[in-house]
C-alpha cells in the first residue's frame, strides 16, 4: 500500500533544471570519489540474468524478480536484477582482481513488491561495488575503516553541492557513529526497529547499524537478509556477530532516519553453509554461484550498493525520490505531491 510522507511547509529549493543539474553534478563527483577511496574501476553490469543459477539476489529473502521468457534460448527465463552482490564476486574472480582493489558499477533494477513512499520507488538505481579481501581482513575494524571511507566521500560531496547551490545548506555530521544492531535494542527494548532507527540517527546524525541478518536476544531479526551474500553469522572480534551493517543518516527534510546504503563482508565459505543451514536454504548448495564459492573458486570480499536518487535527493533536499527519478507511481500519489509543492518526474 503506497503512502506519502507529507512534510511541513516544503518547497524544493531547486527548480527542474537545476535538479537535473545537480544530480550529474552529484553522479560524476561522488563515483569519482569512492572508485579513489576504495580502489574501484568501473565494470559494465547486466540488466538481467538467467533464471536458476543463484545469481540474482533476494535481499530480505522474499522479493519476487521481475521475469521474461527469451525467444531464442526456447523461452528460458531470464530475471532482471535485484541487485549485484553475487555477479559481482564472480566478476571478480573472473578479472581476476588482487585484494585491495576492487569494481563498481551502474546496477539498475525493477523491485515489484516495493510499498511505494517517498524513499521507495518500483525503479532502483545504485553504485554496487565489490573489492576482495584477505582472510585477515575479515574483522568489523576493517569493515569500519571502509564504511569511514565511504562517508568521507558523501562528506565531500554535499560540500561540492553547497558550494555550487549556497541556498542549500549542509546537514550531515562529520563522524559516522558505529552501533550493532543488538546494543541498538538494548537501547530501545520497547521500540520497533524503524523506530530504534529513527532514535538512534536522530541522537548522532549518521550511523552505522552492524550485525543485521541474525536473530537478536528478543527473537527478532533487525532487518532481514538473504543468507548467501552478506556475512551475518559470524562473531567478530569483539564477541558481536555480524560483519554487515547499513549506512543510516538523519534527514531533517522528513524528520526521520534514511538509509543509504546496505553493506557488508561476504559470507566465505563456513558462513555460507551456516547461514543456508539457519534460513531453511540448504537446496541452494547445487546453484551455479553457491556450488563456486563452497569449491573455493571466488575470492574474498567485501561490497554492497549506494543509492543514486537517493544520495541526489538528500543533498539536493528534495521530500520525494520521484523528484529524482521517472517511475510509475499511482494517480492519487501524484496529485497529492503536487498539492504539497514535490511534483514527480513525468
Amino acid at each position: 500500500m503506497s503512502k506519502i510522507i507529507c512534510p511541513e511547509n516544503y518547497h524544493a529549493l531547486l527548480d527542474r533544471k537545476q535538479t537535473e543539474q545537480g544530480i550529474k553534478l552529484i553522479k560524476d563527483f561522488f563515483q569519482q570519489n569512492l572508485s579513489t577511496e576504495l580502489r574501484l574501476s568501473r565494470v559494465t553490469a547486466p540488466l538481467f540474468v538467467m533464471k536458476g543459477l543463484g545469481i540474482n539476489d533476494d535481499l530480505n529473502g522474499v522479493e519476487r524478480a521481475v521475469s521474461f521468457p527469451i525467444k531464442d534460448l526456447g523461452d528460458a527465463q531470464a530475471e532482471v536484477v535485484h541487485s549485484l552482490a553475487k555477479w559481482k564476486r564472480l566478476t571478480l574472480a573472473e578479472y581476476q582482481i588482487e585484494p585491495g582493489y576492487g569494481i563498481y558499477t551502474d546496477m539498475n533494477a525493477i523491485r515489484a513488491d516495493e510499498e511505494l513512499d517517498n524513499l521507495h520507488s518500483l525503479y532502483v538505481d545504485q553504485w554496487d561495488w565489490e573489492a576482495v579481501i584477505t582472510k585477515d581482513q575479515r574483522t568489523i575494524d576493517f569493515l569500519e575503516d571502509v564504511v569511514r571511507r565511504i562517508y568521507a566521500a558523501l562528506l565531500r560531496t554535499e560540500y561540492l553541492t553547497c558550494e555550487s547551490y549556497p541556498n542549500i545548506k549542509p546537514f550531515l555530521p562529520q563522524k559516522i557513529h558505529f552501533i550493532h544492531s543488538q546494543d541498538l535494542l538494548n537501547m530501545y527494548p520497547d521500540l520497533t526497529p524503524k523506530q530504534r532507527e529513527d532514535a538512534i540517527c536522530k541522537k548522532y546524525g549518521a550511523v552505522f547499524i552492524e550485525g543485521i541478518g541474525g536473530k537478536l536476544s528478543n527473537g527478532e531479526k533487525h532487518d532481514g537478509r538473504a543468507p548467501d551474500y552478506d556475512d551475518w553469522s559470524t562473531v567478530d572480534e569483539n564477541g558481536k556477530t555480524g560483519l554487515n551493517g547499513d549506512i543510516l543518516i538523519w534527514y531533517p527534510v522528513l524528520e526521520r532516519s534514511f538509509e543509504l546504503s546496505s553493506m557488508g563482508i561476504r559470507v566465505d565459505r563456513e558462513a555460507l553453509l551456516r547461514q543456508l543451514k539457519s534460513e531453511g536454504k540448504e537446496d541452494r548448495k547445487e546453484l551455479f554461484f553457491h556450488k563456486k564459492l563452497l569449491n573455493g573458486e571466488l575470492p574474498l570480499s567485501i561490497g554492497g550498493g549506494i543509492g543514486q536518487s537517493r544520495l541526489c535527493m538528500i543533498l539536493l533536499h528534495k521530500a520525494h525520490i520521484g523528484e529524482i527519478q521517472a517511475s510509475i507511481w499511482p494517480e492519487e500519489m501524484r496529485k497529492e505531491c503536487r498539492r504539497l509543492g514535490m511534483p514527480l518526474i513525468e
